[in-house]
This record gives structure tokens, C-alpha cells and sequence, in this order.
């Protein structure tokens, strides 16, 4: 695949991130949106393509971030947050065991 694909598939899956990332959250989403834009923008024309491989990394480190570390936290008063983690987020932990077993 060429750079130029590889920064088009990026800049689609960033927006694509962000809109579930934030979902329901119409500031989050046009703050993200304008950001991802701006920052395309502003390495629009570069040139060398190990600069272009390098931000094409940092995009996509970012979107991992996104997808994996970031959950909505909404205000319900003035000293509360209650937290929406996405499905995929929510992983099955191991059980705790209350007695453990010594190892021989």
C-alpha cells in the first residue's frame, strides 16, 4: 500500500475512532474532529517519506489510545461523574479467590 493510502486509511479510522470514543458528546466530538483535521493539515505538504512514516506511527499510536484507554465520564452534579466504558472495553477479570492455595 503507498503513503498516500496509508495516511487516507489513518485520517478515516482516526474520525471513525473518535466518533465512537465520544459518542453522544457533541463537544468532544467537534473538538476531536477539528484537532485530527488540523494536524493533517498542518503535514499536508511534507515530503520525506520517512517523516511521513514516522506521523503515520504517531497516528496510529493515537488511535490505539483512544480506543483502548479513553471512557466518557458524564457530570450528574457538581461532585459526581458517573463513567460509561464501551463494550469492548470491559474485559472479564480473573476471579478472586477469598482462600488461596499455598504452591509447593
Amino acid at each position: 500500500m503507498g503513503q498516500a493510502a496509508k495516511v487516507l486509511q489513518l485520517f478515516k479510522t482516526l474520525h471513525r475512532t473518535r466518533q465512537q470514543v465520544f459518542k453522544n458528546d457533541t463537544r468532544a466530538l467537534e473538538a476531536a474532529r477539528i484537532k485530527i483535521n488540523e494536524e493533517f493539515k498542518s503535514n499536508k505538504r511534507e515530503t520525506s517519506p520517512k517523516k511521513i512514516e514516522e506521523l503515520i506511527k504517531i497516528g496510529s499510536d493515537v488511535e490505539l489510545l483512544l480506543r483502548t484507554s479513553v471512557i466518557q465520564g458524564i457530570h450528574t452534579d457538581h461532585s459526581t461523574l458517573k463513567l460509561v466504558p464501551r463494550k469492548e472495553l470491559l474485559i472479564e477479570n480473573v476471579p478472586y479467590c477469598d482462600t488461596p492455595t499455598q504452591k509447593k
